[in-house]
C-alpha cells in the first residue's frame, strides 16, 4: 500500500479524536508550567521522551505483529493515572471507529471484540498502521507526533500563542522526534524476543499527576 496512508494518518484532520485532548498541557498551563513558547518547548520535548516513547514503543509494538491484547495490558502498566487510562481508552475507541473505516481488517475487527470499550489508542494506532500497509517506524513516527503536536495546538487555544510559535517549537523537535522513534523502533523489536517487558517503560510523574487534578475540574476545555 501507499506510504502516503501515512499521511492520512498522521493529519490532525483525522477523526481520531485527539483535538480534544491537551495532552497535560491544560493541567500544566494553570499551573504555570507552560507560559510562553519557551515553556512550551520544555514541556513538549519532556513529554516526548516518556509518554511520548511509551506511546511509540507500544505502537510500533503493534505494527510489527505483537500479541496486541498484551501491549494493552503492558500500556495499563506504563499508565498510572487512572484518568489517563480512561483517556487513553476513550481515544482508543475513537481511534478504531475511524481506522476500521478507513483500512477494514480482521486484525482490527478482533481487537475491537476483544476490548469493546477500546484498547490503549497506541496499541490501536500501531494495529491502524499495520491494516494500512505501513511499518513500526511510520507508527513511531504518528504516535511521537501527535505527542507533541497536541500540547502545542492546544497552548494555542489556551494561551492565544502564535500559532507560527507553536509551529517552530515542533520543527525544533523534529530531531529529536527521529531520536525517539529510533529508540521506539529498537524496543519493539527486542520485544519480538523478549516480550513486553522489553519496552521502554519511561515515567512522567507530572503529567500523571496533572491528568488527576484535571479530571477533577468542574470546568475545562479539553479532556484530558
Amino acid at each position: 500500500m501507499s506510504r502516503a496512508a501515512l499521511l492520512v494518518l498522521a493529519d490532525g484532520r483525522f477523526p481520531a479524536g485527539g483535538h480534544a485532548h491537551s495532552g497535560g498541557a491544560e493541567a500544566a498551563v494553570k499551573a504555570g508550567r507552560i507560559t510562553g513558547t519557551e515553556s512550551l518547548e520544555e514541556f513538549c520535548r519532556g513529554r516526548l521522551y516518556t509518554a511520548g516513547l511509551v506511546s511509540a514503543s507500544l505502537a510500533a509494538a503493534a505494527a510489527l505483529g505483537l500479541d496486541p491484547v498484551a501491549l494493552d495490558t503492558a500500556a495499563d502498566a506504563r499508565t498510572p493515572s487512572p484518568a489517563l487510562r480512561v483517556a487513553g481508552r476513550k481515544l482508543g475507541r475513537q481511534m478504531m471507529r475511524a481506522a476500521r473505516a478507513t483500512w477494514p481488517s480482521a486484525e482490527l475487527d478482533a481487537l475491537a471484540r476483544e476490548f469493546p470499550k477500546g484498547a490503549h489508542q497506541p496499541v490501536v494506532l500501531g494495529l491502524a498502521a499495520r491494516s494500512a500497509g505501513l511499518g513500526a517506524e511510520d507508527a513511531a513516527y504518528c504516535s511521537v507526533y501527535e505527542s507533541v503536536s497536541g500540547p502545542a495546538t492546544a497552548v494555542v487555544r489556551l494561551l492565544s500563542l502564535d500559532p507560527f510559535d507553536a509551529t517552530g517549537v515542533l520543527a525544533r523537535l523534529a530531531p529529536e522526534l527521529d531520536l525517539v522513534v529510533g529508540r521506539a523502533v529498537e524496543g519493539a523489536r527486542r520485544a519480538l524476543d523478549d516480550g513486553v517487558d522489553a519496552l521502554p517503560a519511561a515515567s512522567a510523574p507530572l503529567l500523571e499527576i496533572g491528568a488527576e487534578v484535571h479530571a477533577a475540574w468542574a470546568v475545562r476545555l479539553f479532556a484530558s
